[in-house]
């Protein structure tokens, strides 16, 4: 009898716990400690009991519902959630079912985070946001309830509408993505567009305090000029009238063109000088060129008129020698050209 307690307590006061595993002491059904890895030593059932749980390990449970958010729209989503044993006492006793109590948890946690959010925030941008917010809501109810659980990563596998309404949810988001591409659109066109916009407007504003500067500067030098004319009116009416006078003819001849014509008496011939080309280097080539039927005549240069008439070279006179009978050109009919004023003039040879 001695000898079998003796067999039975060294064989059953000792047990062996794993790395990845804790081991929890019951004494007569009750929690007395917790064992570490390696060789224990505990009394012989039924004194003391040992329950061994995996403590390193991952576990995960995934779950797909259907949710509302806040803007009441339906959404499709499946999560994962991944924990750990963190206590091992509260693990075992603090909740008939862990895992079980982890995968309801969980989907309440994603529920009350998904109808705290529109729909757009769920599926555009904000979904980082949403699985951290998860895991907090997630690890707060779990912790109050005593599992004895760490949660160590929310997921979200999948978020779609259901597919009842998915080709009208995605008529939306192509319409939304079209909206953001000529949003990005505008503000490219804007920030090209407004940068010239201002540099063409201080352009003007330059040019027209230049153009101002130099309509003032003008009118000065203008008014001075006049009150400098007054004064030498003043002084000599006559000789101020004069040079003004020929001032006026000077610059009303130089814009106009000028046409030398020989109305002496007994002349045979008519003199035609066209002085505004003969000072601008006529090319002497153009006036012997053949013409075409639609072309202009060529005009006549002073060196050819000269050679045709016999006149003189000498700069500022005009004289024309007396041409035979028969080469002499037959003289013109007058004729009346009408004028401004209504009256006419008569342009023919005089004899």
């Amino acid at each position: 009898m001695v000898g079998a307690l003796v067999i039975w307590f060294a064989f059953d006061s000792f047990t062996v716990v794993e790395e990845r595993e804790r081991g929890v002491v019951l004494r007569f059904g009750e929690y007395t400690r917790q064992m570490d890895p390696g060789l224990n030593f505990k009394f012989p059932r039924p004194i003391e009991d040992v329950l061994k749980v995996d403590y390193t390990s991952v576990r995960s449970v995934s779950e797909e519902a259907r949710m509302l958010t806040r803007d009441e729209a339906l959404v499709l989503i499946s999560f994962n959630v991944q924990y750990r044993v963190l206590d091992p006492r509260q693990f075992l006793f603090g909740t008939r079912d862990p895992d079980d109590t982890v995968s309801q948890t969980a989907e309440s946690a994603v529920r009350q985070v998904i109808g705290a959010n529109t729909l757009d925030e769920i599926l555009i941008g904000q979904r980082a946001a949403l699985v951290t917010e998860a895991r907090r809501v997630l690890q707060e109810t779990i912790t109050t309830y005593g599992t004895g659980i760490e949660v160590t990563e929310v997921s979200f596998q999948r978020v779609e509408p259901p597919p009842e309404v998915k080709a009208a949810f995605d008529d939306a988001i192509a319409a939304r993505e079209d909206k953001q591409r000529l949003e990005r659109e505008a503000e490219a066109y804007a920030s090209r567009i407004v940068p010239e916009s201002r540099g063409a407007a201080a352009r003007i504003t330059v040019d027209a305090e230049g153009y101002k500067e130099a309509k003032i500067a003008r009118a000065e030098g203008e008014a001075a000029r006049f009150t400098l004319l007054a004064d030498e009116y003043r002084k000599s009416p006559e000789v101020t009238r004069k040079r003004l006078l020929l001032e006026t003819m000077e610059e009303v001849l130089a814009n106009n063109p000028k046409v030398m014509i020989d109305v002496r008496e007994g002349s045979q011939s008519l003199m035609y000088l066209p002085l505004d080309r003969l000072l601008h280097g006529a090319p002497a080539a153009a006036a012997s060129a053949p013409s075409t039927p639609n072309s202009t005549p060529a005009p006549v240069t002073l060196k050819d008129r000269q050679a045709r008439t016999g006149a003189s070279q000498v700069p500022g006179t005009v004289t024309t020698t007396p041409t035979p009978a028969s080469a002499a050109e037959p003289p013109r009919a007058p004729t009346a050209e009408p004028r401004r004023d209504g009256r006419t003039t008569g342009r023919e040879s005089r004899r």
